[in-house]
């Protein structure tokens, strides 16, 4: 099996510390708010490469930490005259809610970052005392960057190109401009824990250091999460661990690609910001995990009605090409031969869920040539060790189409009286309502038929 390494920007056979054993870190949500289209695709493509590593025999302790004390959910309760913990409770079990549908297997552990806060001042304290980190006249403590040989190795970023560029905040209290805060000095109103460095609350950065440090050890095999976390989150990480313990921190790297909204970033400024909630409630939600797979995890992925529309066909073929047949969901796979050896060969080149998909199509067109039982389970077995085809037949069909054909009939004779009016801007709607709830209309000579997307 080979992973891209962030750290070394190439591809590495992986061997873990353990053999058999993995252990893996993920960086989870921030709970304020409802988790986005980018926190779905980070936790689909880290669930995928988790039941892979299943898959493949290996027992998988993984960590994914919840960051429930920052600047945001301060001020997000504030605005709601609610205390901090209710909040974050709320959308926790929100969190979970969404990720459930997307076939997201929760955890082994998940942390919250307020449960180790003696474990980061251990660390902080550590950091004092070996000269990397320092306390200002604010009573901020905060983490002297240049002091750490090598920062900027996993982002490919230098000091000197950093400070040039001013891509840092300018503070003051700070020994240098680059260093960033291990502990900030309590405000008035804020909530806040006793420290010998005074009352205060933990920095951003701390929390992951040391949660991963005390449930998976100084050293583990692999750390995960977006790419916009490689600098200056993960960076941060590693200048404190490593300071902290003097080994390496993580073995392997890994940071799945961007996610775009039609071509463009999503963003709340240019109105096209969706919540994941947003999206589950218009789209099936394997529809919707099956589109993310279908992109290779370290590529942009572009978010599109089309796209969308273009997956659930696919996903639908899948499941039409199993529907003759009753499952026997225990049979076991034979790696070394046939369509098993080329999509084992696919998912072990660095989780290429893309190239492994294309193996399930294959044994789509090669079930309707010939009708094969063994195909069909094979088929099956295949598309669940990476989170697909979970559900019962019956069960897919019935939940594709939420409108009625006897309502699709009454829209397309809409659309044609729209037509014939030179309505176009109303018959375009009829089609795209439609469309979005997994309804493809087909003009034909003969008239306008219908299927499901």
């Amino acid at each position: 099996m080979k992973i891209y390494n962030s750290f070394t920007r190439q591809k590495e056979e992986f061997v873990p510390i353990e053999k058999n054993q993995i252990k893996m870190y993920v960086c989870g949500q921030t709970v304020y708010d409802y988790c986005h289209l980018g926190h779905a695709r980070k936790s689909v493509v880290f669930d995928m490469v988790r039941r892979w590593f299943i898959a493949s025999d290996y027992m998988v302790s993984y960590v994914e930490n919840i960051t429930d004390i920052d600047d945001k959910i301060i001020n997000r309760a504030i605005e709601n005259k609610e205390d901090i913990n209710t909040l974050t409770s709320r959308f926790i079990a929100y969190m979970h809610e969404d990720f459930d549908k997307l076939g997201i297997i929760r955890p082994d552990l998940e942390p919250r970052a307020t449960e180790y806060i003696p474990q980061m001042l251990n660390i902080i304290e550590s950091l004092i005392e070996k000269g990397y980190a320092y306390q200002a006249s604010n009573g901020d403590v905060y983490y002297a960057v240049r002091k750490f040989v090598g920062y900027g190795q996993l982002s490919g970023k230098t000091l000197d190109s950093l400070r040039a560029g001013e891509r840092v905040e300018v503070d003051t209290n700070k020994q240098d401009p680059l260093d960033f805060v291990l502990w900030k000095a309590s405000k008035q109103g804020e909530p806040f824990w006793e420290s010998k460095f005074g009352n205060g609350r933990p920095g951003w950065h701390i929390e992951c250091s040391a949660m991963s440090e005390e449930l998976l050890g100084k050293n583990f095999d692999i750390h995960g999460g977006g790419q916009d976390l490689q600098f200056p989150h993960h960076e941060n990480e590693i200048a404190q661990s490593e300071a902290h313990n003097s080994c390496k921190f993580a073995n392997y790297w890994m940071h799945n690609g961007f996610l775009n909204i039609n071509d463009e970033k999503m963003s709340k400024s240019l109105g096209n910001f969706f919540t994941l909630r947003d999206v589950l409630d218009k789209y099936d939600a394997e529809t919707i995990r099956f589109f993310m797979l279908r992109t290779h995890y370290r590529s942009p992925l572009n978010f599109s009605h089309d796209g969308l529309s273009d997956a659930k066909g696919g996903l639908t073929r899948l499941y039409t090409a199993i529907k003759p047949y009753t499952i026997n969901k225990d049979e076991h796979i034979d790696w070394n031969i046939g369509y098993a050896s080329k999509f084992k060969q696919a998912m072990d080149d660095d989780f290429n869920t893309a190239l492994a998909i294309s193996v399930l199509f294959e044994i789509v067109s090669q079930i309707n040539k010939e009708p094969n039982q063994q195909l069909a389970e094979l088929l099956v077995m295949l598309s669940r060790s990476i989170g697909l085809l979970t559900r019962e037949v019956k069960e897919f069909f019935n939940s594709s189409s939420k409108i009625s054909p006897k309502l699709i009939e009454e829209q397309i004779k809409n659309r044609q009286i729209a037509k014939q009016n030179k309505d176009f801007a109303l018959a375009d709607k009829i089609r795209n309502d439609l469309l979005e709830q997994g309804i493809i209309l087909e003009d034909k000579p003969t008239g306008t038929i219908w299927r499901n997307g």
